[in-house]
Parts: structure tokens; sequence; C-alpha cells
């Protein structure tokens, strides 16, 4: 998939290539094991030393056994050197025997890249409810040479019902050395804000504070990750993993360092661009919907509003008809659950302003028309209530959505 990224912070600049790998000392590949039928489905990566780590996982109550076996991991020593991923079965309501599974995966990939088990970092996306054709995986597993980098294999290895593979990698001068960030991310259905069947992976050659790294992706995790929504649904699986290896040698970040908050704008550029590519990427979607909030009373009125009016079913049929149906636009306001005075509401699409203070305005309705037949769709809302700003993605649902999850098991 074509990068989203426009940086236009001074001293980030995106790369053209690369994902995972791109930051000095990780690799990345993948393969085909047999849990699909003919596509990879077994990837991973790999730091040459064990990494500080930190990860965000879905608030859903079905956390899969893949996620506590990977909490297990980082919780002894907050460090992980390699992550093994495998799609296809998702290793979710399995029991004791799925808990079993994953530990003994995580085993068998440590003992075959000659790591430590707690410095393993293990992952499932797929069917919920089956259990891990465990021959394959092991099989897989000892297929796998650290020395056959191949990022474009992994990207692929973690798809589930994407229709693109999704990276990133950028870098920034920290005390005088190149740091780059490299992600990669799946995620196309299940997808809204706390996060969906979505998993991204992110890396860095930068040295951080496990602490500060922890606290910064969850930060940048509410205002990125959880700020996507596709269908509504919030999956089982779900997980933000960050590794960073401090291989470019800086001094160790933090908000005490005078570059801490640079790092920071890279790793959340990082992070918006491979949000925006899952909701680009939604099951059917022919359409990106972006939905801005000014003027809230703080920034988690606006949050609210913005998933409210991205999330809406009207609101993304309606953009799918090319149908400036505004209506739906201040339904979805009203019912986000943060008041608001009605009288002040402004709401444009694109360049055609539709609402002004509450009420609607003569607007050219094939110019709107012919706005939403294009593929990147900007909806701006403007409260006039405080200084609460925030931005939702999402996209267009179209009959492409019903057909395949109609038969997604079958």
């Amino acid at each position: 998939m074509t990068q989203i990224i426009d940086v236009d912070i001074e001293h980030i600049h995106a790369l053209s290539h690369g994902g995972v790998a791109a930051p000095k000392g990780f690799k990345a590949g993948g393969l085909h094991c047999g849990i699909k039928y003919k596509r990879p489905d077994l990837g991973w990566i790999h730091s040459e030393v064990p990494a500080n780590a930190a990860a965000v996982y879905t608030t859903n109550q079905f956390q899969a056994a893949p996620l506590l076996v990977t909490q297990d991991s980082i919780a002894i020593e907050q460090k992980l050197q390699s992550v093994v991923v495998n799609s296809g079965v998702a290793n979710a309501c399995t029991g004791d025997e799925g808990m079993t599974n994953a530990y003994h995966m995580r085993k068998l990939y440590a003992e075959h890249v000659v790591a430590e088990e707690h410095h393993i970092a293990v992952v499932s996306t797929g069917l919920i409810g089956e259990q891990l054709p465990m021959e394959k995986v092991s099989h897989g597993i000892q297929q796998i040479a650290l020395e056959d980098m191949n990022e474009d294999l992994f990207e692929k290895a973690i798809l589930t019902t994407d229709t693109a593979t999704k990276h990133v990698a950028l870098q920034m001068e920290i005390d005088g050395k190149t740091i780059t960030i490299g992600g990669a991310a799946k995620g196309s259905g299940m997808i809204h804000p706390n996060m969906a069947t979505m998993l991204a992976f992110m890396t860095t050659d930068a040295a951080v504070s496990q602490t500060y790294l922890h606290q910064a992706l969850k930060d940048i995790t509410n205002k990125t990750y959880n700020m996507i929504t596709v269908d509504g649904d919030t999956s089982t699986n779900d997980m933000v993993l960050v590794m960073a290896n401090g291989l470019a040698e800086n001094k160790p970040l933090s908000k005490k360092h005078p570059q801490w908050d640079l790092f920071v704008k890279g790793l959340e550029h990082a992070s918006q661009t491979l949000a925006k590519m899952i909701a680009r990427d939604g099951e059917g979607a022919t359409k990106l919907v972006e939905v801005q909030v000014k003027g809230a009373a703080d920034d988690h009125a606006a949050q609210a509003i913005s998933k409210a009016v991205a999330g809406s079913n009207l609101v993304k049929t309606a953009i799918y008809g090319t149908d400036p149906n505004w209506g739906r636009i201040v339904c979805a306001v009203g019912y986000s659950g943060k008041p608001i005075d009605t009288n002040n509401i402004k709401v444009t699409l694109g360049p055609v302003t539709v609402v002004e203070k509450g009420l609607p305005v003569p607007f050219n309705e094939e110019e709107a028309k012919s706005y939403l037949h294009q593929e990147n769709i900007h909806i701006a809302v403007e409260l006039d209530e405080g200084q609460g700003t925030a931005t939702a993605w999402g996209c267009d649902l179209t009959y492409d959505y019903v057909k395949i999850n109609a038969s997604y098991r079958t």
C-alpha cells in the first residue's frame, strides 16, 4: 500500500521504502507454513539485541491466548528480542489447550532463534475458536532463517482480509545520530476505537527509557490507533507493540532529554500513517474518511464526537453513495454523548459548507456530490465550545463489506 504519511514537521523525514526492518539491528521475514492454503502465514521480527518493549492491547474481555503470553513475556524484564506471528487462526476462545499452544509456540521459536523465552512475543490473528495446527506451526518455525530477511513477506504473513500490506519508515537526527522508526500493520475488518482486529508493530534503533516508551505509546495510541473505525467491532487479538534496541547509540531518551518531543512526534507520525492505512483498507471500502472536530469543550469531547461521526453507518453509507446528507452528520454529533450548543455547529464537506450556526445553508449539490466521489473525504465539524480538537479516521460502508463478512467463516 502506498504510504499515506505526509511529514510536515521539521527534522522528521519519511523514507520512500522500508518498514520494521528499517532501523539498525532489526530483521523481518515470513513464509507459508500451511495454516492458509497458499499465502504466507508465519512472520517474524528479530533484533540483534534485546530491546526495550511496550505494548497496548485490546479492551475486549475475551483476550486471546497469545496476548496473555506476550503480556507475560514483557512483564518479566520489559524487553523483547523477537516476535513470531501467525495468521489464519486467532487462537482465541480456545481454553487451556490454546494457552498451552501459545506458550509452546513461544518455546519452539525461542529455541530456534536462540533467545530467552521471555524475550519472545507471540501473536496470532484470524478465525476465532479454532486451535492452532501446532504441527504446521512447529514445522514453519523450523524453516525460519534469520539471515533470509524479507520485510515484504513479513507484511504479507500477518494479513487476513486485508487487500494490501501496510508499512512506514522515517528518520530524524537526535544527539547527532540518525534515528530510524519503522512499522508494519494489518487490519481491515472488526476495526473500532479501542483497537480492533488489528496488529501494529513498530521498531526503532533509538535508545529509549522503557517507562517513557510505554507512556508515549499509550498516549499515541489514544490519538491514532484508537481513533479509527471501520465497522464498530472490537476484536480479541489486537495489539500495538514497539521495540527500541538502542543501536543508534544516542543518549537514552526520556522526558528530560531536549529532543524527547521530536522522537514522540516521529512515533506519532508513524502510528498515524499505519492507522490511516488500516482505515482506508476497511473491508470493501472505497474511500478514506477523515473527521476533524475543532472547538469542542476539551479534547476528550472532540474525540468522542469525531469517532461518533466516523463510526456512523448512515454517514458511511451516504459517503459511499456520494450523498451530501449533512443531517446524518449532525445527528451523529448529537448522540455522541457530549453536550454541545447546537446553535453553534458548522459542518463542511471538503470545501463545501453545508451547516452554519446549527442551520442548513444553501450549497451547490453537484459540487458536493463531485467532492464525495474522491478517494479521500474530509469532514470538518466546528463547535465554538472551547479549545478541544481531535481527528478520527474511517471509511465508507459498501455492499462488499456485507459480502466479505457474510461468508468469512465458510
